[in-house]
């Protein structure tokens, strides 16, 4: 392990063109002992570099100016305690969510559930075989939710990938009981359009509404029509999930004629993603509020009748921002960070020639009051450190840590690593702390990295796409209060009130 300590030293010109037992029964659970993962859901293919990039990555390794191939580094104020390699699932890892000492990791494969009682020495709990990309994961009480945004021939967790122009694929919404953490049991499915790629949830005290985030609509898709302009709400009765059901589709971007009112992208907007629908919702039930990534907008919009979101405000970057894919408020509610994921999470763009400002994150402030409300930009905040031709790496799936008066942040940029930094000026953010490792190939384009780095209950936990799941901890003066606050649960898309 290599220690650096003046992480703001190493900016790098690397040019780059931008382009884009207990686990036995939990898994007969799921599905049949003969289902197998498939390895149609693979996310990112492996794709080769030009010679001339290939030797700038293995010269750069050479000067110290990047990490060698899978060498760890990160700041002094970062403390990496454990790595649990992929076992059962050898799919994609994907997100996390957490309650009380577990946390659950998802998979392209399923998902696996960690008794993080000792972060310092994860253990296994059950591992759930349920392919079906990208198993999206949230937790509300006993249940558990699972997105699936693949074409599959049923809803079983032995199902295999099937055309979405067959009337009987499915893609959507799968729920199970974990009230037996080493035996979850799978109760219930909910079909919805164009699948689930992302889901929120709304708790109430009866009942869990889910929004459902999947966009790419075509006229080839039965159960995917264009215009997909707004998010699927499903109504999950906590004492009968199996009863879970869609009981709206809100329309959030209302316009005339097939391709609704979001943004129309290109040509309009060279490098701009159209709107058919979002990618993300995070939701902070205490004030009632929600914003959205939308592929081509950020919105901000209201909950108070969590059946009928409103829109309060939406706003559009088609200078910057390519694809809005994730959104995070902060303690006050009077900031929202969207993430833009520029190449889709299988490109190098954290390089000089993409330079500060794409596949970054933009900080806006939440300015006025009611539904008067408005999104303002301040500024945009990506890794200062550049990465190698065969990286990928782009702003992904972050957290807030808990500090009092203060707006900072945890976040994962897959092969670039994790990042803590500090909003508090939204003006000016500042990176803190970091941990990486070097790229997985020196050759070859592989989609590796942190999927998604989170902060619960004083430590900072990580699922690596290829690396497996990793616990670190942040001993600085500017995290330490955080240590002190503590949760029974988190889905990060669900934000809490940390100070309530």
């Amino acid at each position: 392990m290599t220690l650096l300590n003046n992480h703001r030293t190493r900016r790098r010109r690397l040019g780059v063109a931008a382009t884009a037992a207990g686990l036995l029964a939990a898994l007969l659970t799921a599905g049949p002992a003969v289902a197998t993962p498939d390895p149609g859901d693979a996310p990112v293919t492996s794709e080769k570099v030009s010679k001339s990039e290939a030797a700038e990555a293995r010269a750069a390794i050479a000067n110290g100016e990047i990490p060698g191939q899978d060498e760890i580094v990160h700041s002094a104020n970062i403390e990496h305690l454990a790595n649990i390699p992929k076992d059962a699932l050898p799919g994609t890892n994907s997100d996390l969510a957490f309650q009380g000492r577990y946390a659950f990791a998802g998979n392209y494969d399923g998902f696996r559930i960690f008794d993080i009682s000792n972060p310092k020495s994860p253990k296994t709990v059950s591992q759930v075989l349920c392919p079906g990309s990208q198993n999206d994961i949230s937790v509300s009480g006993d249940l558990l939710f699972l997105s699936t945004d693949s074409s599959r021939s049923d809803n079983s967790c032995s199902s295999t990938t099937q055309p979405a122009s067959e009337k009987s694929s499915w893609e959507g919404m799968k729920v199970f009981d974990i009230s037996d953490k080493k035996n979850p049991k799978y109760v219930a499915a909910v079909e919805t359009a164009c699948g689930s790629h992302t889901h929120t949830l709304v708790p109430e005290r009866k009942n869990v509404y889910v929004y459902v985030s999947s966009y790419s609509p075509s006229t080839a898709f039965p159960d995917c029509q264009p215009p997909h302009d707004g998010i699927s709400v499903i109504k999950v009765p906590r004492k009968a999930p199996q009863k879970a059901a869609v009981v709206n589709f809100p329309v959030l971007f209302p316009g005339d004629g097939a391709d609704g009112g979001g943004n129309p992208g290109g040509p309009t907007n060279p490098g701009v993603s159209k709107t058919t629908g979002c990618h993300d919702i995070t939701v902070l039930p205490s004030r009632d509020l929600a914003a959205g990534a939308c592929m081509g907008d950020g919105i901000l919009f209201s909950i108070k009748d969590p059946e009928n979101p409103k829109i309060i405000d939406q706003v559009q970057d088609n200078v910057n921002f390519a694809f809005w894919h994730s959104a995070s408020f902060n303690q006050k509610a009077n900031k929202v960070v969207f993430t833009d994921e520029l190449g889709g999470g299988g490109a190098a763009t954290c390089n000089a020639t993409v330079g500060p400002n794409r596949g970054a994150d933009g900080i806006y402030d939440i300015v006025g009051k009611g539904d008067k409300r408005k999104l303002v930009f301040k500024s945009y905040f990506k890794i200062p450190r550049h990465q190698a031709d065969t990286e990928n790496c782009v702003a992904h799936n972050g957290s807030l840590i808990p500090v009092k008066g203060k707006d900072i942040m945890v976040q994962a940029w897959y092969q670039g690593g994790i990042s803590v930094w500090d909003f508090t000026n939204s003006s000016k953010p500042k990176e803190i702390a970091f941990f990486e490792r070097g790229p997985l190939s020196t050759t070859t384009m592989v989609g590796g990295g942190s999927w998604s780095a989170y902060y619960y209950n004083g430590y900072i936990y990580s699922n690596d796409m290829v690396k497996g799941f990793d616990v670190l901890k942040i001993n600085d003066r500017r995290t330490d209060p955080a240590k002190w606050n503590r949760q029974r649960e988190l889905n990060v898309q669900t934000q809490p009130d940390y100070f309530d």
